[in-house]
């Protein structure tokens, strides 16, 4: 017998009713609106897209050797204690934020910009265990805001400076629904997230499909464009990795 969903809380917000249900002792799903947003038991590709960005970018801040990274074959650079600085939109139950974790090094600084801190708090608490307590690692900082607003500071100057940014949002890019000025995915976001990478830095995205507007729009925008499909049988959602 299929065991029942048990809602333990729930919150409106205007995108409808925000619910954390759990099943057992361990799965767990949160929805908006009635719909699955994230679910214990599928986040291959979400991890993924943070693990191959995260990857790329680890190496460049090591100890004692001058340059700029960015450059395929040239040196690195270091920033004395610091090591690199990565934005995660989205905060959802935490797996890409693991993920990214696990592929940095001890030095690195990890802003996770999640708008709704009832996320944060669940992250916190019964969906803690899943991640290790992923949000309380050293390395984190949770900013309570729009991933939007946090890429349009650096762009601006007015924070540094990321060497990668992932894009974990609901859905992703999608041509159906999002027009070219769309405040993630829009021709201008685009441009602003391009100024708020460091030389050579990474921009990932998780898409629930491949979007080929979007990839000429990131095109467009001055980036060189990789589409992954991770993993191999299940759900099979796209990752854009694009460098700078």
């Amino acid at each position: 017998m299929t065991r029942p969903w048990q809602t333990l809380e729930a919150v409106e917000t205007p995108e409808g009713r925000l619910e954390l249900r759990r099943r057992g002792e361990s799965e767990f799903v949160i929805t908006v609106g009635g719909r699955v947003l994230m679910s214990s038991a599928a986040h291959r590709t979400e991890a993924a897209a943070a693990e191959l960005a995260c990857r790329e970018i680890a190496g460049r801040y090591l100890p004692g050797v001058p340059g700029m990274p960015g450059v395929p074959g040239g040196p690195r650079r270091t920033r004395g204690p610091r090591g690199p600085r990565i934005l995660i939109g989205g905060l959802g139950m935490a797996f890409t934020l693991r993920a990214a974790l696990d592929a940095l090094p001890s030095t690195a600084q990890v802003v996770v910009a999640e708008i709704d801190p009832t996320v944060v708090a669940w992250c916190r608490g019964p969906l803690a265990p899943l991640t290790g307590r992923a949000v309380d690692d050293p390395r984190v900082e949770i900013a309570l805001a729009d991933v939007a607003e946090v890429i349009a500071g650096a762009a601006r100057g007015g924070s540094p400076p990321f060497d990668a940014v992932v894009l974990d949002l609901y859905e992703g890019p999608r041509a159906a629904t999002q027009g070219e000025e769309d405040p993630f995915y829009g021709r201008g976001a685009l441009a602003r997230t391009r100024a708020a990478l460091a030389p050579g830095g990474v921009f990932a995205v998780w898409s629930e499909d491949p979007d080929a507007p979007f990839e000429r729009r990131l095109g467009a925008a001055g980036f060189r464009v990789e589409l992954r499909r991770p993993g191999r049988g299940g759900p099979r959602h796209a990752v854009y990795l694009a460098r700078a």
